[in-house]
């Protein structure tokens, strides 16, 4: 074997209950589409032969040092509680100390069942495997926080789902794969023994400098408002907001019906079982703020006194829609050129993007032709931008560099969705060209170039793609 990972596993070290020792099902005829040569180096991981990296990707060959586990957790799915998920279709190889000094967890997904996977094959199919690589690559290129895709491997073996689809597996890296829903599945049990040693292995892996649950809840509503605010900066929709799909660490996780906007309309929903819109575009500050007090909610049986830390929880968790505020209030001024944000800048920006929703501008496109003078092109009334644009041009006069802050936070591409199904489309029949030509395009997603100019464009109305489907 000529793959090496250096393994510093510490996750499985932890006392039985947090998981299940759990080896992954080989398969067929695995032969590798993608590895991420940048993200490997980072990681140590290295190699000889690429038929080799196809095996331990796929599953079939376990480098030495893994710990292969699926991890226990439960959570709230659409509001709902469940009171055990975990990992279904996914094993844990182990973790990594990168070349930067952090910890990175190595997963396969899709890798065959675990003692989780409730009636389920524990498989994916080769279209979500392709859109998670994808999306959580561009998402990075994006500056947002998120798991990374390292390989994608073809099985040779086929996935039932309504149809005979080709298998594939993904190999996701994350700073960890604890979520709000491990907190919730031991609190739920009341089982006080492992709560604690939960919270000391997360605060000694993410939070150093927290003291008490109330610091590590503080930091975590510090990093998610953040993130929740970056999303709606670029335009993009989870679809799945389950405290089981909310990481500590503050990364997306997770890329089942997601999408990025194409025309900007704030209650797009992208989801297919989403049909009440609980995680439409709008509403996803509103649902990181119940995601936290459920987190909230799992931390105060480790507190010394429950109805004190009840209310200053209760007061924690008040306090985030602020942060959010403020946060995507600094994000939106930026894109339309403010860095010294001043009185009535804000209520201009709610006025481009009501106007934008009005005549069906394209979110994305829109901010980016503000660079060149072009954005009224996007707006079914090009007068409606003209009369905004007047005061806006009067305002960026008075900045220092419009013009670079712009190119800085408004991408000139995105996974734009039917360019995506169009992808996922043509490597089912075999081909991956657009695959690889999608990667490429989005790895300088700030950058215009000719050569990408038709993965920019937003979609005709027969290529509008209006629900993404939920698992792998």
């Amino acid at each position: 074997m000529t793959v090496h990972i250096p393994f510093d596993n510490t996750y499985a070290a932890l006392p039985e209950g947090f998981y299940a020792r759990q080896k992954p099902t080989a398969v067929s005829t695995p032969a590798l589409i993608a590895f991420n040569e940048d993200l490997a180096k980072v990681l140590g991981v290295t190699h000889d032969d690429l038929a080799d990296l196809a095996q331990v990707f796929s599953g079939n060959a376990l480098p030495d040092g893994s710990a292969p586990i699926a991890q226990l957790y439960s959570g709230h799915q659409f509001g709902q509680y469940n009171p055990q998920l975990g990992d279904g279709r996914a094993i844990l190889l182990g973790e990594v100390v990168g070349s930067d000094g952090q910890r990175r967890d190595i997963q396969l997904k899709g890798s065959g069942q675990t003692p989780f996977s409730r009636m389920g094959d524990g498989r994916a199919w080769l279209g979500p495997v392709l859109r998670e690589y994808v999306v959580s690559e561009a998402m990075h290129a994006l500056s947002v926080p998120t798991t990374r895709a390292l390989a994608a491997v073809s099985t040779g073996d086929a996935v039932l789902r309504e149809t005979a689809l080709p298998g594939a597996v993904l190999t996701r890296v994350a700073q960890s794969h604890i979520r709000v829903g491990t907190f919730q599945v031991f609190a739920a049990r009341r089982d006080l023994g492992r709560l604690r040693t939960l919270y000391a292995y997360t605060v000694e892996r993410h939070y150093p400098n927290a003291e008490n649950p109330h610091d590590l809840l503080d930091e975590v509503i510090q990093r998610q408002a953040k993130l929740i605010a970056k999303w709606m900066s670029v335009g993009f929709i989870h679809g799945v907001m389950n405290t089981d799909n909310c990481t500590l660490s503050g990364e997306t996780i997770d890329y089942g019906p997601c999408a990025f906007m194409d025309a900007y309309d704030p209650e797009t929903v992208f989801s297919s079982i989403d049909r009440y819109g609980r995680y439409a575009y709008i509403r996803q500050p509103d649902i990181i703020v119940w995601n936290m007090a459920q987190l909230a909610t799992a931390l105060v049986p480790l507190t010394d006194n429950p109805e004190a830390s009840v209310e200053r929880f209760t007061e924690q968790v008040h306090g985030m829609p602020e942060l959010i505020r403020a946060e995507y209030e600094r994000l939106f001024t930026a894109k339309i050129g403010i860095t010294n944000v001043q009185t009535g800048d804000v209520p201009m920006v709610t006025d481009l993007l009501s106007r934008m929703h009005e005549n069906s501008a394209d979110f994305t496109n829109t901010f980016r032709a503000l660079l060149t003078g072009k954005a009224r092109d996007q707006f079914s009334d090009p007068m409606a931008f003209d009369q905004w644009a007047e005061g806006w041009q009067a305002r960026i006069a008075n900045e220092p560099d419009p013009q670079t802050l712009m190119r800085q936070t408004n991408p000139a591409i995105i996974p734009r969705n039917h360019r995506v199904e169009e992808m996922i489309a043509r490597a089912v029949d075999g081909d991956y060209a657009p695959f690889h030509r999608l990667n490429a395009a989005l790895a300088n997603p700030f950058e215009d170039n000719d050569e990408y100019a038709d993965l920019t464009r937003a979609p005709l109305p027969d290529e509008r793609v209006l629900a993404t489907f939920c698992g792998t």
